[in-house]
This record gives C-alpha cells, structure tokens and sequence, in this order.
C-alpha cells in the first residue's frame, strides 16, 4: 500500500504542466484580414471618396489628348481650395444625366464673354472689353461654330480636344460649378504616358 501510494506522488510530480494554447496558422491569418479590412474602411476608402478616384476614359472627345481607355487619377481635393482655371482638364457630372461622368477642358470661366467665330475662340471678362484669342494648339481639328454666351457666377465653358466628336457646351450649353468632380491629376495608362496633370494647358492672360 506505501509503494502505490509513493507510485501515485511519483505520477503527481512527473505530469507535466498545462501550456497556454497557442493560436494556429489561420487564426493569425484570419485576424491580419480583419485588420487590413478595418485600416481599408477608415483610411483607404476615405481617400478613395473624398480625394482621389480612378477613371478611365470612354470615347474619343478628347483626342489627341486623351485616347479612349486611358486609365486616370482624378484630384478631388485641389478644388475646395482653388478655382478651376482655364486649360484644365475636367471631370464632371454630366448635367442633362448626372450618373454619367464626362471628361473635358475648361475654356470660360464665370462671368466672362464667349465668342466663338469659325474656328477662333475669343474670351473677355465682361462685353466690350479686351478680349484674348486662345491659342489651342492641342486640336487635331478644330470646328467652325457660332456661339455668343455670356456666363453667369457659377458658369463654365467646356469644350472637348476633338471639337467635331465632342458633346459639350457648345451643345448643351454653360456647366455649373457644382457638377465639377475634380481635375486630371495623374495618367497611369498607357504606361508610356504616364504623368502628372496630364493635357494641361496654360493660356495667355488679359
């Protein structure tokens, strides 16, 4: 009876001691998705929102500028803090249907006078003063139109590179500024073009 008693200590002594459980191989796996899915909706979706989002051109109203299918960035920010300035490139909400997004180049700005005789666009900041003609050396083709608007606070004038396919102001008239998306910001395809504010053009001033 002593020797089973002493058997049994002896098995007390020698059962080794519990180990805290260690996590396995798709536990880790599962909780680094959750993390990564948790810094996506607090960090990377709020830029995808409210800074910068993707677009790819669809059409031809941009050529030679913008090919169809070329893949965008568009600078959503830049414009809370500054107006569009004549000669950028724009995306914005079509206003006759506003789930369609249109890419084209600012030519007016508010309060301005815009003439258009044949193939020369002529602005002056009120009627009867001096005026500029744009030198839009980036057309392929330009067009020959007749056109005498004058914009109003919130107005712009848009009109697309390639004049004879483009639907733009000359059409449905001035684009307010509220439909304004934001502006090209940065050209990732075709990787031979890539860029910052790609097609940007800078015009003479009064």
């Amino acid at each position: 009876m002593y020797a089973n008693k002493m058997e049994s200590y002896e098995q007390q002594r020698t059962t080794p001691t519990q180990t805290p459980h260690k996590q396995s191989g798709s536990s880790i796996f599962f909780s680094e998705l959750i993390r990564f899915i948790i810094i996506a909706v607090f960090v990377v979706l709020p830029i995808r929102v409210f800074i910068a989002q993707p677009f790819i051109v669809s059409g031809s109203s941009m050529d030679p500028t913008f090919k169809n299918g070329e893949y965008l960035i568009v600078d959503e920010i830049s414009y809370r803090f500054e107006e569009p300035k004549r000669g950028d490139v724009i995306i914005f909400k079509y206003p006759k249907d506003p789930s369609k997004y249109f890419i084209k180049r600012i030519i007016g700005l508010p309060g301005e006078h815009i003439v258009i005789s044949g193939n020369r666009v002529i602005v002056s900041e009120k009627e009867d003063t001096e005026s500029l003609v744009l030198d839009e050396t980036y057309l392929a083709q330009p067009t020959l139109d007749n056109i005498d608007i004058i914009l109003g606070k919130t107005e712009y004038f848009v009109m697309g590179d390639n004049r004879p396919a483009s639907s733009d102001s000359r059409i449905w008239g001035p684009l307010e500024r509220d439909h304004i998306i934001g502006r090209a910001f940065l050209r990732l395809l075709p990787v031979k073009k890539i860029g910052a504010f790609p097609g940007e053009h800078r015009f003479d001033t009064f």
